[in-house]
């Protein structure tokens, strides 16, 4: 593998011919602007992922990477997938780049934990990023891996070379993966020394030193076969196999593009829609949190409008809120002005990055203008969903984008976020006629005979 301080070769982009220079091998690339790495990722083929990168049929990949990129490519080869993984993981440790698409989603780095049990057996797990101030100094941590798929291939394909627990506790019997052997076995029966020996290869190997890792079993294998040991040293020798053919053949890295239609968690839908929409938005900074609003009346009575919050993938409903429009018999326009009026003056709720209306140009430029008048919320980006014209209008932008122009993904995304603002709006306006036919319905007379 590939030394870490600076592993890369760097080709100056121009137009498809320099791409010719990056080979056809697994390993990891990068885009590098003004001396700063901002996206490191890895592949099964260099050359054919950094020219689908640039090249491909999605409208996001080149908007990013072509149209707002005149920089220089690095390339680092690896003899496997395998060790792609682990290099962009220490790569992506080392240089933060600002551009990945989970750089800032705290909730979706991956780590391989290494803990003991109160008898002081190690076992290992896979767990989401910690942060510095509570991570456990008993705790060891190595990462941050980007896939969590790809790393829990990796340790499957470990883990029958070198059983682990990955739980404190065990039966007192075998437990199904003993009878897998992808388990040590009871604590009653297990041999510690060799164990932990176990678990320290697995730590060097996820380290990026494999090599090493090898070289001790040869050394084991060598020692035990001069003291006539031939069956322990086979199963020595039988693991050197298994680990060099894992590590030089596995798959372990999706070979899907992204033109592709793919099952997505509600977490990896907003992951994706943050990336397209930093991307339209032409913004480096991490959006985390986006409020989406909506306006609902009948003929100007009963209005209300909608607040609805969505933090990290996931919506925040201790954070909704519903406004009563003060003023009767106002139009959509004036409302919304209200609307954003009232929640931009209470500065103890977090301002969001990102703003969701439900208009065409004049509910876009009336949230612009209300925005603008607080010197604390001018960073805040406007978006407009213009359903009835079926375009959609962003703040930077002259003209409208088309619903037809946008990636399917980052639609979905955002008729996601505007259909809960407006079925949230929805239910207060019904709730608040309901009171009034109630409050208004007169009391049926007794008839006495």
């Amino acid at each position: 593998m590939k030394r870490i301080d600076s592993p890369f070769k760097f080709i100056i982009f121009k137009n498809k011919k320099n791409l010719e220079k990056i080979p056809t091998l697994p390993g990891v690339y990068c885009f590098k602007k003004r001396k700063k790495i901002f996206y490191i990722g890895k592949a099964q083929n260099l050359r054919e992922r950094v020219k689908n990168h640039l090249y491909g049929k999605n409208w996001w990949e080149r908007f990013i990477f072509k149209k707002k990129f005149k920089g220089e490519i690095g390339f680092a080869e690896t003899s496997s997938e395998i060790e792609a993984l682990i290099l962009e993981s220490r790569l992506i440790k080392k240089h933060q780049p600002s551009f990945n698409i989970l750089w800032k989603d705290d909730k979706n780095y991956f780590y391989v934990a290494i803990k003991q049990n109160k008898e002081k057996i190690p076992y290992l797990c896979v767990t989401h990023q910690i942060k510095e101030k509570d991570e456990d100094p008993a705790v060891l941590y190595l990462g941050p891996f980007i896939e969590g798929s790809a790393l829990k291939k990796v340790l499957k394909f470990l883990r029958r070379i070198f059983p682990y627990y990955h739980s404190p506790a065990h039966l007192k019997n075998k437990c199904p993966w003993c009878y897998l052997n992808l388990c040590p076995g009871p604590f009653a029966t297990l041999n510690l020394k060799n164990y932990q020996k176990n678990i320290r290869h697995i730590i060097s190997i996820l380290k990026g030193k494999k090599d090493t890792v090898l070289k001790q079993l040869k050394k084991e294998m060598e020692n035990l076969a001069k003291k006539q040991k031939f069956e322990e040293a086979a199963r020595i020798r039988d693991k050197i196999f298994s680990l060099e053919q894992i590590m030089a053949h596995a798959h372990i890295i999706n070979t899907f593009l992204p033109s592709q239609k793919l099952p997505l968690s509600q977490r990896n839908q907003w992951q994706e829609g943050i990336l397209l929409l930093q991307s339209l938005l032409q913004t480096s900074k991490s959006i985390s949190k986006i409020e989406a609003y909506d306006i609902s009346n009948l003929q100007g009575k009963f209005a209300t409008g909608s607040l609805v919050v969505f933090e990290n993938g996931l919506p925040n409903k201790n954070m909704y809120r519903k406004f009563k429009i003060k003023t009767q018999n106002q139009h959509d326009i004036a409302m919304l002005k209200e609307v954003l009026k009232r929640r931009f003056s209470h500065q103890e709720w977090a301002y969001p990055q990102v703003i969701l209306i439900d208009g065409g140009i004049s509910h876009f430029n009336a949230a612009l203008e209300i925005k603008n008048s607080f010197s604390s919320t001018k960073d805040i980006k406007v978006i407009s969903l213009a359903k009835k014209g079926q375009k959609i209008f962003i703040e930077g932008y002259k003209k409208p984008f088309s619903f037809k122009e946008l990636p399917s993904r980052l639609y979905h995304f955002i008729i996601r976020l505007d259909k809960a603002a407006h079925f949230f709006a929805l239910n207060y306006h019904k709730k608040l006629r309901k009171k009034d036919l109630l409050n208004n319905k007169k009391p049926s007379r007794q008839i006495k005979n």
